[in-house]
């Protein structure tokens, strides 16, 4: 077996930009683009295999009719999702459900998810958590529109890392360019959108104000994270998340400057995105070059491989939950 390389999914934003084209040489439609799901499993929103002998296949079609490559898996449904955003005008405020939510109500899963803060305009900011004591708080500064006094600013720089768990208020704001990882789902909750009109419908972009009250945590509380740091060979291995903090997924940043032996091990399969520089992975004898913006899958197949190379690498494993 080969890494599984993969082409994103591309989505127009009203508040997105051009940098995906910029940065990563993407081949983006016209106008303003604000995410490019790069490994994607997503019901309509899949990235596609370009290599091998699943290229031209959707992620989730190969998931689904080849779960030995993924450890033989419980759910039929991909369950990460990976994407750079690029925030060149805020985002909505918003807030997702958790797993039970979104089953009853929507029929699909919860949404917790992470930034990693790739690039962020000097004085940016975050909008992460509030401010409410209780659910009654809540509503009622929501419903004066008291945004000011609600919303939690949290100022940011390149580098940074934040998880999000389902039920946290939040938003991405003009400036900033994150790798989001994330559980497999699309439902969004708008609490605020400042107003503004869609140019495409002449009109304010629907709220979702009742769902997000339900959903919201009061009161909001910092997720503890165990960050630390450690060095194998030439990689210094940061890792963000991994359960019980996060039931969803294990994530790390690979900084590698040299060489670096490697394999499953725990896990039954890995995604890669390469974030910086250039090197080589390399699979029993073969090798293939990578570059800042390739995407791919180490299927369960693979147990050892090796990077080298000077680069930045995101990588994401999936949970206990999966």
């Amino acid at each position: 077996m080969e890494p599984i390389f993969l082409k994103p999914y591309f989505r127009p934003k009203i508040w997105g930009g051009r940098k995906l084209k910029e940065i990563f040489n993407y081949d983006i439609p016209a106008g303003k683009v604000g995410e490019a799901w790069v490994i994607s499993g997503y019901k309509r929103a899949a990235s596609v295999a370009v290599n091998g002998v699943f290229k031209n296949q959707s992620l989730r079609k190969i998931y689904r009719e080849n779960p030995e490559l993924f450890g033989n898996p419980k759910s039929s449904e991909f369950p990460l999702l990976v994407k750079f955003l690029d925030a060149c005008d805020n985002l909505s405020v918003q807030v997702h459900p958790d797993d039970s939510y979104a089953h009853k109500i929507e029929n699909d899963s919860g949404k917790t998810e992470s930034w990693y803060v790739l690039q962020a305009d000097p004085g940016s900011y975050l909008i992460y958590g509030h401010t409410a004591k209780n659910r009654d708080e809540l509503a009622e500064m929501i419903h004066h529109g008291e945004w000011d006094q609600l919303l939690r600013k949290v100022p940011v720089k390149a580098g940074d890392f934040f998880y999000v768990p389902a039920g946290t208020i939040h938003a991405l704001t003009k400036g900033i360019m994150v790798i989001e990882t994330q559980q497999s789902s699309d439902i969004t909750y708008r609490l605020y959108d400042y107003d503004r009109i869609d140019q495409k419908t002449g009109k304010k972009r629907e709220l979702h104000t009742q769902k997000s009250i339900d959903v919201t945590k009061v009161p909001y509380v910092d997720p503890k994270l165990n960050i630390n740091v450690k060095q194998e060979k030439d990689a210094t291995i940061k890792t963000f998340v991994t359960p019980p903090v996060s039931p969803h997924f294990y994530l790390w940043q690979v900084e590698l400057d040299g060489d670096w032996q490697t394999g499953l091990v725990n896990h039954p399969y890995m995604l890669v995105t390469v974030i910086s520089g250039t090197g080589v992975i390399k699979v029993d004898s073969k090798i293939y070059n990578i570059s800042i913006g390739d995407n791919f899958i180490i299927p369960n197949m693979i147990k050892e491989f090796s990077f080298s190379g000077k680069m930045k690498m995101i990588i994401s494993a999936p949970g206990s939950d999966n």
